[in-house]
């Protein structure tokens, strides 16, 4: 909490399913220190070597786990690529403000070696590999199984998981060493998902709704954590920080809810739900009930704060999670979305009794899309937010999006009362982005952030 300011951060920018999807998917460096010259302005892209990747997260070669082994350096950024299947390793040590392409792993070495497909998300090991869930096997079904990269060649090794092991789907994952503990969640299978959302592939089984335990030692499953409807599509989970807890949250997108998973006395790991968005009943819309769609979550670096986007709803939250088992509502803010109330969509009950929310316009431009990823400075003061989900879901959702781009805002926190509030004079448009409109996706910063790093 007391590192340094961010100054810049880094964001894969997407180009499939837009008018520019024949050029590639890219990296942006976006400058976000207040007294530059260039703040709020993309000051470097690194484009890749091929088309129609569909860049997603990303995560590094070493951090916060390797904090013992002096020999290894924060230089090497990991884009996994959700459709191709590709890895790219990026070069941010030798000019952190220019990055450039160090290595490609191509699709057939995760095909071949370990029968697993669509990478998703990234974290350095103690051991000096790199690893990376992945949601698929190369036929497009599901497989949550975890690749292993060696840290200095960026070679395949293998899988991490024991064979045959692999939990049915895949998405998310953090570890607690400390505990002997690793924690995976689910999406779906990647063939149904890949262009949009059908609600009868959920009735068809296709989608994921349990967490699971892992033995960080053995590398064995040790339990599947069903969450039942309302746990529907566990997305991003978070262990809280300090590592002497046994203890975290994950996000269900379906149905809005978070869980807090705890390890109970008997030394196996339980589940409870702690928050839940109630949908709206709507019309105008594609269904009857609109849910917030829960899509990304983290939690500050004291473990106070739990913030979390609702994609559809169009809001940011923020809890106070002191206690945890009853976290407490103390900010939000409507930045987009599909309930606003010059829309198409008219909301006919809410159990919230909230009103419609107006168009969020800063600096001159409406916000298209909604909030989706999240990103907090290192003191907790700045809450960074983009509007891109996934850009098959983005051209079902908010197709005016697709056209014009989307954006990167900023929340100043009140970290001492808990509140949150948009700042009127931070924006990042990536709709006038030299190769045409560009959907910006996950955020990280050079020196390591609240989603990227585990201690020890």
């Amino acid at each position: 909490m007391k590192g340094e300011r961010e100054e810049i951060v880094y964001l894969p920018c997407i180009y499939r399913n837009t008018s520019s999807q024949k050029e590639p998917d890219y990296l942006a460096t976006v400058d976000v220190d207040p007294s530059s010259p260039t703040y709020c302005q993309v000051i470097h892209r690194l484009p890749m070597p091929n088309v129609g990747d569909e860049l997603h997260h990303s995560g590094w070669n070493a951090c916060s786990s390797c904090f013992d082994d002096a020999s290894k350096k924060r230089n090497r950024l990991v884009l996994p690529s959700l459709i191709s299947s590709r890895i790219y390793v990026v070069d941010v040590g030798t000019n952190p403000r220019a990055p450039r392409l160090h290595k490609t792993v191509e699709p057939t070495e995760l095909f071949w070696k370990c029968g697993l497909a669509n990478p998703h998300t990234t974290h350095c090991l103690a051991s000096g590999h790199i690893m990376i869930s992945c949601m698929g096997d190369p036929s497009g079904n599901g497989k949550g199984g975890f690749v292993l990269l060696d840290g200095e060649t960026f070679e395949v090794t293998g899988t991490w998981e024991q064979p045959g092991d692999a939990a049915p789907f895949g998405y998310d994952f953090w570890y607690q060493p400390r505990h002997n503990v690793m924690v995976s969640t689910e999406w779906g299978a990647p063939k149904a998902l890949a262009e949009g959302f059908n609600p009868q592939h959920v009735k068809e089984g296709l989608y994921g709704r349990s967490i699971h335990v892992w033995d960080w030692t053995t590398h064995k499953r040790l339990q599947s954590l069903d969450l039942g409807e309302e746990g529907a599509i566990p997305l991003e989970v978070r262990f809280l920080h300090n590592p002497a807890a046994t203890e975290g949250y994950v996000g269900c997108a379906l149905n809005g809810a978070v869980f807090r998973f705890y390890r109970t006395p008997k030394g196996d790991w339980a589940v409870e739900k702690v928050i839940k968005v109630p949908s709206k009943k709507v019309e105008g819309w594609i269904l009857p009930e609109m849910p917030g769609l829960i899509t990304d979550i983290l939690v500050s670096l004291d473990d106070r704060f739990l913030y979390f986007s609702n994609w559809l709803h169009g809001d940011v939250r923020q809890y106070d999670i002191t206690d945890r088992r009853n976290p407490r509502l103390t900010g939000q803010v409507f930045l987009g979305g599909s309930i606003l109330n010059d829309g198409l969509v008219k909301v006919l009950e809410d159990p919230e009794e909230q009103s419609q929310p107006p168009p969020r316009i800063i600096k001159g431009k409406r916000v298209q899309g909604s909030p989706q990823m999240l990103q907090l400075s290192l003191d907790g003061k700045r809450l960074y937010v983009t509007t891109s989900l996934y850009s098959g879901w983005d051209k079902q959702f908010y197709p005016d999006m697709i056209k014009e781009g989307s954006v990167m805002m900023q929340l100043d926190v009140d970290t001492s009362n808990g509140e949150i509030k948009v700042n009127e004079d931070f924006l990042v448009d990536f709709g006038k982005e030299p190769a045409g409109p560009a959907l910006a996706h996950e955020l990280r910063y050079p020196g390591g952030d609240c989603t990227s790093d585990i201690w020890l």
